[in-house]
Formats: structure tokens, C-alpha cells, sequence
């Protein structure tokens, strides 16, 4: 079994096959997938997609990209979404230094928004970091000081001092199709350095589909290629990366059943 930690299963790239998209990741071996949340705002739509089917969860939050549209949405409001049981997460939120897309000091904000709510829930902090390795160590690092809370890297593409300060304060590092690219080189020598028990694959759908499907469209069903090739970086099998990978999901993630309901024991 595998899972699929981070995907955008509301995006509108599905919405035409989406009982399709989901049947192909169970086939793939993929046991559970999480919707991760960009508006709070929209959060019904991405919630009625994870109640639709048993496998399928989601996170409540803020993309930097959006957060000065959302600032108003303080940490108590995260906390009453989280109550849902299909909600499993926080986030995503963090920094992004490459587009700018929302002022630095509004993302720094929900950011911290963001922190104390994973904190108060004990729910995984999903975090979107680009360009901004050393605001984003800094940050973890002062906000770990008031107290500690879970956390992931998603989609991690930053330098080696950022992935080994997360894994020091107790976070996890998830990595998505960018891996399998020829020119990853450098994310590969980390993801073949960090401790195992802090790695984790997912696949950002419908973004960065790995190879061989790079250009596409990418779906759940892709980290399977995530995770061959983490395998081989790591020098270890396919069949113990999923092991591996799957139980530190449950681990971070542990509002996620390992039993679904109807399920045989």
C-alpha cells in the first residue's frame, strides 16, 4: 500500500472523472489520498469530495498564495473546521518567495495562523515553501520555542539546511514527481540522506507528474513513480519504501484510520 499525503482532488482539472481518477489510485495499490485545502473559504466543495469516498480526506487552510484574502480567519475558526472527522490536517500553508502572489508579511501571518492552530488541533501542519528556506527554518524555529506541533515539508524542493532543520525540530519531508526528473539530482542526494522515518511521497495532483509522465496531468495513481524512484535513491525496494512511507503517513497523520469502516479486519 501506498499513499497519496498531499493532492487537490477539488481542482476543476477533475471534476469530469473524478469516481475514475480515485477507482485508478485504488487499483494502483494507493490506500488513502488527502484533499489539501487552498481557500478556507471553499472549504464545503473539498470536504463533500473527502465524505464521498471512505478513502479519501482532507486538510482545512490557506495557500500563501491567498493569504491576504483570508486573514481574517484566525486560528479558532481552523480549529472548529478541524473537528470534522475527515479533516486531518492543516494547511497548506507557508511561504512562497518564487511568485509573490500575496505580500510576504500577510503569508508570514497566516503562516503563523496556521502553526498555532496545528498546535492547538495536534494535526499535521502541511507547508508550502518556495524560495524561502530561511524565513521558513526561521519561522518553524521560533514558533517550535512557544511549543511544539507536527508538521510537513510538502513538495520539497529547498536546500539540504532547511530539510535537516524541519527533521530536527520533528517534522517530515515529503517529495512529489520533481524527484524523478533528470535534472533533481541535488533533491535526491537529501531525500537519500534524511532519516527514512522522516520521508514521505505524495503527488501534488494535479501537478508535477512524474516520470514517464512528465507534461501530463498528473493523478494519485502517479506516486506509485514517486516512490519506485525514492526506492532507488535510497537503495532499498519498491515493496519497503511503501512500507516504510505508509507508516509514516499514519504516524503524522494519525486522525487517519488504518481501518476503513465496512473494511475486513
Amino acid at each position: 500500500m501506498l499513499v497519496d499525503s498531499h493532492c487537490h482532488l477539488d481542482f476543476p482539472d477533475f471534476a469530469s472523472e473524478l469516481d475514475a481518477i480515485v477507482t485508478r489510485a485504488r487499483d494502483a495499490g494507493i490506500g488513502r489520498m488527502v484533499s489539501i485545502s487552498t481557500r478556507v473559504r471553499r472549504h464545503a466543495q473539498i470536504l463533500a469530495i473527502a465524505e464521498r469516498f471512505d478513502d479519501v480526506f482532507c486538510s482545512v487552510g490557506t495557500h500563501p498564495h491567498y493569504a491576504h484574502e483570508e486573514l481574517d480567519i484566525d486560528a479558532a475558526a481552523l480549529v472548529k473546521i478541524a473537528q470534522h472527522p475527515k479533516v486531518v490536517a492543516i494547511g497548506e500553508a507557508g511561504l512562497d518567495y518564487h511568485y509573490d502572489s500575496s505580500p510576504r508579511e500577510a503569508q508570514e501571518q497566516g503562516f503563523r495562523t496556521h502553526i498555532a492552530a496545528a498546535r492547538e488541533t495536534g494535526l499535521p501542519l502541511v507547508i508550502h515553501a518556495r524560495e524561502a528556506d530561511d524565513d521558513v527554518a526561521r519561522i518553524l524555529t521560533e514558533e517550535t520555542g512557544k511549543g511544539a506541533f507536527p508538521a510537513v515539508l510538502h513538495c520539497f524542493t529547498g536546500g539540504r539546511d532547511l530539510a535537516f532543520t524541519a527533521v530536527e525540530l520533528g517534522h517530515y519531508v515529503s517529495f512529489t514527481g520533481i524527484l524523478t526528473f533528470k535534472n533533481s539530482q541535488n533533491l535526491r542526494d537529501i531525500a537519500a540522506a534524511l532519516p527514512v522515518e522522516r520521508v514521505l511521497v505524495e503527488t501534488d495532483a494535479p501537478y508535477l507528474a512524474p516520470l514517464p509522465y512528465r507534461g501530463k496531468r498528473n493523478e494519485p495513481s502517479y506516486v506509485v513513480e514517486t516512490a519506485k524512484t525514492l526506492a532507488q535513491t535510497r537503495g532499498v525496494t519498491p515493496d519497503e519504501i511503501a512500507r516504510q512511507t505508509t507508516e509514516n503517513f499514519y504516524r503524522l497523520f494519525n486522525k487517519v484510520p488504518r481501518q476503513l469502516p465496512g473494511a475486513a479486519a
